[in-house]
Order: C-alpha cells, then sequence, then structure tokens
C-alpha cells in the first residue's frame, strides 16, 4: 500500500491520477478545512506570503482549488481530531 500526500487542486488532475492508477486502487481523501483555519495554522506565514504577493499561484488564494466532489472520504480537520482522522482513514483502508 503507498499513500501520496499532494497538493492537486484541480478535478481533472485527481481524475487523471486515478485513472493513471486504476480505479479500483485509488482512494482520494480530502482533507477539509475552511481557509480560515488553515490561516489560522499557517506558522510559516506562507498565507500572508501569498496575499501580499511574494508567493504567486498559491492553492486558494491566487490560483484555484476545485473540491472534490465525490472523495472517498472527507476528513473535516477542523473538527476532527488527528487520531480521529487517521483512525477513519484506517477503518476505510481496511488496515
Amino acid at each position: 500500500m503507498v499513500l501520496v500526500a499532494c497538493i492537486s487542486p484541480l478535478r481533472a488532475d485527481r481524475a487523471q491520477a486515478r485513472q493513471t492508477i486504476g480505479a479500483e486502487r485509488f482512494t482520494e481523501v480530502w482533507l477539509d478545512c475552511p481557509l480560515r483555519v488553515c490561516k489560522q495554522r499557517d506558522v510559516k506565514g506562507l498565507y500572508r506570503r501569498a496575499r501580499s504577493g511574494e508567493i504567486p499561484n498559491f492553492t486558494g488564494i491566487s490560483a484555484p482549488y476545485e473540491p472534490p466532489v465525490h472523495a472517498d472520504i472527507v476528513l473535516r480537520t477542523d473538527t476532527m481530531s488527528l487520531e480521529d482522522c487517521v483512525l477513519a482513514l484506517v477503518n476505510l483502508l481496511g488496515v
């Protein structure tokens, strides 16, 4: 089993990954978190730098983000603990 964490803001890119890997072997996990919470958690100041134009093409600020329409699992990281997110993912994967 391989887990890959990546920023894939476009639905077409995620669909291409699903097609390439094979739908039966691909599980789309959406770590859903409101932008305001992402900004609060931003210890590196990346959102602030993106808003000031210092970082171009920053997903969700100056570049688009298309939420998944049919993710296999949605983990609301603003309301779920890390432990609950991990448990939900482990249960989904059956490991």
